[in-house]
């Protein structure tokens, strides 16, 4: 095998985990991890964690490639996913698949604890047997997979704390509430896709306007939810202010899409402003409890 192929070979298997995906879930992992720690930093436990959570991530996320692989042919932004393009047989991607998620869940339980494994592996199956075919038949998917999408920072914290408290609650609601203006943005601008894979996305089936006020409300929850880890007292005066800076602004973002005249451009803002959002939160949780 020339060293050509290797490389195509190496990049189909690098592609197929969905590196983007990890890395943000690692990001509210870190936090989630942080809030339960208290500034009692574990390196061992730490890089475990991160470690198990991102192999059983990468395994949902290929065996999630593997079931869309038809869906992904008909869609601009993901033609060109190894599996569409023929880069890898779907043997190899399933056994790939497996071998992840089997040696993330060894890594979690040996070196974590059982719950954190259990909760890793309830991710696991909600994105990949329920989210990944419910998408193809109910608007509801986007709440399936939010559930999915906010199981990384409770993994995170329960891998310290060991039990599942108002805290690890908490933390799972702010993700599921975050999640879902986020993913709605993605949808409006993405929108000629899931038109042309069928799949019933809300501003598909109710129409861009009601999208909106959904995007609006769950904002409005979210930043409600966002707040309150300060006022239960897990973390501190820097995150409070980062957490009204950051709501404020992606609210005013939220608002400005109901006078917008570039429906497209608007939602990307919304989604960007939302990696910010997350990321900001997650970072300030770091300096809150250190």
């Amino acid at each position: 095998m020339s060293v050509a192929t290797l490389k195509v070979r190496a990049r189909a298997y690098w592609f197929l985990a969905k590196p983007g995906i990890i890395f943000g879930n690692i990001v509210t992992t870190i936090a989630g991890f942080a809030l339960a720690a208290k500034g009692m930093f574990n390196p061992s436990l730490f890089l475990a964690t991160l470690l198990g959570v991102s192999l059983v991530m990468a395994s949902a996320c290929v065996f999630n490639n593997y079931i869309d692989r038809e869906l992904d042919e008909k869609m601009k932004r993901t033609r060109n996913r190894p599996l569409v393009k023929g880069d890898m047989s779907y043997v190899a991607a399933l056994v790939f698949g497996a071998c992840l998620g089997v040696l993330g869940t060894i890594c979690l339980l040996v070196f974590t604890n059982s719950l954190a494994t259990l909760i890793a592996l309830v991710g696991l199956f909600v994105y990949v047997l329920l989210y990944s075919f419910a998408k193809y038949k109910t608007v509801h998917c986007t709440l399936i997979g939010s559930v999915a999408g906010a199981i990384p920072p409770v993994v995170g914290y329960c891998a310290v704390s060991n039990s599942l408290d108002i805290c690890a609650l908490l933390l799972f609601a702010i993700l599921v509430l975050w999640q879902m203006p986020h993913f709605f943005a993605i949808a409006i601008y993405r929108l000629e896709d899931y038109v042309a894979g069928s799949i019933p996305v809300l501003p598909v089936k109710r129409g861009i306007l009601n999208t909106k006020v959904q995007i609006l409300l769950y904002m409005i929850a979210f930043v409600i939810a966002s707040l309150l880890p300060f006022f239960l007292g897990y973390v501190g005066y820097t995150y409070l202010t980062t957490a009204c800076i950051l709501g404020s602004a992606w609210l005013w973002i939220c608002m400005k899409g109901f006078k917008c005249t570039n429906d497209h451009r608007w939602a990307r803002q919304v989604f960007l402003c939302s990696l910010v959002v997350i990321t900001g939160l997650s970072l300030s949780i770091l300096c809150s409890v250190t």
